[in-house]
């Protein structure tokens, strides 16, 4: 999963309704210009802080999806808005800045694991939605500042209501959702750098370990799930996990590959789809997800 940075600021936000001279003008002009004051003034009075965002406040914010934030417009999630936070951290890492680097090492591992804890199943998120987040800034870390807010936001467009779904899921949902997306954070948060396994056969190794050792945990968590495709699917996952553990244990390359081509094919988002359907969670696979499987 994609995680993208935004920073905070230490400078303020000034807002300013402008007042609006009423000369000679008929009176759907009046009408609209006090429309428009009345809207001014009501977004001006729901400017907040990037700072004291809180988990499930739903915004809009002032500048580009990137870039230096220094207030959002704080809505109801029920009316169409551009970002909702959905999760919160401190970073624990003395009293000396990170850095920039270290800043976003942190909140990329950390944000999709928050996040998740609000709205597990990321299939179900609004079209267009990434996940981003607030960071301090060198200046801010400077006055105490150490909160990251990560937040769902629509590149394009807006959405309506909130993503908090943690609550209103069943425990088989919520088990299935925990052991789906700790096996794809697995693969991905543990994804070497080289592109061709030769080039780095020990860090493919070290990730087909972690991933066979997040299937093992999946398959056993839909032990305790009744239902047809699940037990279809606890199958190919138990197939997929020791293809994980041949390729975590090869030898060389070439045997590497010869387990981890089905291995990879057997975690196939879409073979998950008439599970999901069962366990009556969403059931279209992203379209991130899509394209990488697609090939």
């Amino acid at each position: 999963m994609t995680v993208h940075a935004r920073y905070r600021s230490l400078r303020g936000i000034s807002a300013v309704v402008a007042l609006l001279a009423i000369g000679a003008v008929g009176c759907s002009e009046v009408s609209d210009a006090v429309d428009s004051a009345k809207d001014g003034a009501k977004k001006v009075a729901r400017q907040r802080s990037v700072f004291s965002l809180d988990i499930g406040d739903c915004y809009n914010p002032s500048g580009k999806a990137e870039g230096t934030e220094y207030a959002v417009e704080i809505v109801p999630c029920a009316e169409a808005h551009e970002g909702q936070v959905v999760g919160e951290f401190a970073i624990d890492e003395g009293k000396e800045y990170p850095g920039d680097d270290g800043v976003t090492t942190i909140a990329d591992d950390r944000c999709p694991v928050e996040a998740q804890k609000y709205a597990p199943d990321t299939w179900g998120l609004p079209k267009g939605v990434t996940l981003f987040y607030y960071s301090p800034t060198k200046e801010s870390w400077a006055t105490g500042d150490r909160a990251v807010s990560c937040t769902y936001t629509a590149e394009k467009g807006t959405f309506s209501g909130s993503l908090n779904t943690a609550k209103s899921l069943k425990p088989e949902q919520i088990t299935y959702l925990n052991g789906s997306n700790a096996v794809y954070e697995a693969l991905w948060a543990n994804q070497p750098e080289k592109d061709a396994v030769e080039d780095d056969l020990a860090g493919y190794k070290a990730q087909a370990k972690a991933v066979s050792a997040a299937l093992d945990a999946h398959v056993k968590g839909l032990d305790g799930i009744e239902g047809t495709e699940v037990g279809k699917l606890r199958a190919t996952l138990t197939k997929a996990a020791g293809n994980w553990k041949k390729a975590a244990n090869a030898s060389d390359a070439d045997a590497f590959y010869i387990a981890y081509d089905p291995a990879f094919t057997d975690i196939d988002p879409n073979k998950s789809v008439a599970t999901r359907k069962e366990l009556g969670l969403a059931t279209t696979v992203p379209a991130d997800e899509a394209e990488v499987w697609a090939g």
